[in-house]
């Protein structure tokens, strides 16, 4: 029985590590709550994440996550993901993902504009993101 208890402690804090960390607001640095609510007035009702030493705040929508924003922990502004229609993802998204990703189906869609105002696109499969330039090129599995 200890040694289960071990082995299932390990496991959950080895997994741990993989996913994004949800913080209370008290977590969160001042400055990076500031560059939210100077940038984003409108934002209420945050939930915070931490995620590759990065703060992500949350806010809007039925799930609360229409808007997702990531600061670095000076404040920084490094991207927002707007969520968005599967259907408004470029048209060459779905059949790159049906090519080679047998099966997948694509359970949520964002618009991803970058500190240089640079657009990308992210559609969520199987617990990851994919993402796409403007034009609906892959780029990169995130």
């Amino acid at each position: 029985m200890k040694k289960r208890l071990i082995l299932a402690a390990a496991i959950a804090l080895a997994g741990s590590g993989l996913k994004a960390q949800d913080l209370k607001a008290s977590a969160v640095p001042a400055v990076v709550k500031e560059s939210l609510s100077k940038k984003y007035p409108e934002a209420t009702k945050v939930s915070w994440e931490k995620e590759k030493g990065n703060y992500e705040a949350n806010w809007g929508g039925k799930s609360g996550e229409d808007n997702s924003v990531m600061f670095t922990p000076t404040g920084t502004f490094i991207e927002i993901v707007k969520a968005i229609p599967i259907a408004g993802l470029p048209k060459s998204v779905a059949p790159y993902i049906k090519a080679h990703y047998k099966g997948a189906k694509i359970k949520e869609a964002g618009k991803v504009t970058d500190a240089a105002g640079k657009t990308m696109y992210e559609a969520e499969i199987k617990g990851m993101d994919l993402i796409f330039d403007e034009n609906g090129n892959f780029i990169k599995k995130d």
